[in-house]
């Protein structure tokens, strides 16, 4: 097995240095319409990204133990080479679309997910703001390993497509050529992911590629200006509290829950998930057996 470059982690520094730029690039040339920066704010991007990867060194140990075991029990290889990178990285990508759909449509995901969509502004200190619990990732990747991709070249194309993802929070690039806009996801397609408007929620989760979204129904232009934030926004900069506030919020909701059926919905539902009332629960059993 090669050993692989950790992509991120060499990305730092252009991380930093693209962020600096960014920010004097507002202070010189200010978008009165623009969400820019605001110093609490980016500060506390900045510390959830750092608190990050100290926590994904963590979660690394139990997901590398379960992809070796997969791996170990496959028969199946692909070999590390220039032209089987391509085809990985395509197939982490779709992987990646459905595990960021998930986390939008599982509670107990969107609390991990929750995190990166907590910030009101969009900048690329926003890419930075990266939640402490991605435990919730890794099986959708399984897939992937069970078909003999090394857990090694799987955490490599996981870096490329993170890395690929920082330069798309801004709002200092318009829209691209067409043909960028239609294969590749672009900050003008990532605007939309993370504005709070109800026509823009759920919408655009590709990572590199935004074909997928263009194939499964859920891509959306990007047309009015975006409205950051979560539906309803937390207003702190507290990183252990941004990093947990919906893990708190589902706790409470399950707390009081009337029984597990409610129990469930609240941790598997959507993030807006409500019980079905009583009565209108009454009513429709009783138009059932009527029918």
């Amino acid at each position: 097995m090669p050993n692989l470059p950790d992509v991120v982690v060499w990305s730092i520094p252009a991380f930093v240095l693209l962020t600096v730029i960014e920010m004097i690039s507002v202070r010189l040339h200010p978008d009165e319409e623009a969400a820019g920066y605001a110093a609490k704010d980016a500060a506390t991007s900045i510390s959830m990204g750092l608190g990050s990867l100290f926590f994904d060194a963590l979660w690394k140990i139990p997901v590398v133990g379960i992809y070796s075991a997969v791996y170990a029990l496959t028969p199946l290889r692909v070999p590390v080479l220039w032209w089987t990178v391509l085809p990985m990285l395509l197939a982490q990508d779709f992987f990646y679309y459905w595990s960021h759909r998930g986390h939008h449509v599982i509670r107990v995901l969107w609390a991990c997910h929750v995190v990166h969509h907590s910030s009101r502004k969009f900048n690329l200190s926003t890419a930075l703001r990266q939640p402490w619990t991605s435990l919730t990732s890794w099986p959708f990747y399984l897939p992937l390993v069970a078909l003999g991709v090394h857990p090694a070249a799987l955490a490599f194309c996981s870096s490329v497509n993170l890395v690929y993802q920082f330069w798309i929070h801004t709002e200092r690039i318009d829209k691209l050529p067409r043909w960028y806009e239609f294969v590749f996801n672009t900050p003008s397609h990532h605007r939309v992911h993370h504005a709070s408007q109800g026509g823009y929620l759920d919408r655009n989760f590709g990572g590199i590629l935004i074909v997928w979204d263009r194939l499964f129904k859920s891509f959306v232009a990007e047309t009015e200006r975006p409205v950051y934030g979560l539906t309803k926004n937390i207003d702190t900069f507290n990183p252990i509290k941004v990093a947990t506030h919906e893990y708190v919020a589902i706790a409470k909701d399950v707390k009081s829950a009337a029984d597990w059926r409610e129990r469930a919905g609240r941790m598997f539902g959507g993030p807006g998930w409500q019980p079905t009332p009583a009565a209108d629960a009454s009513a429709a059993a009783e138009g059932i057996a009527a029918a």
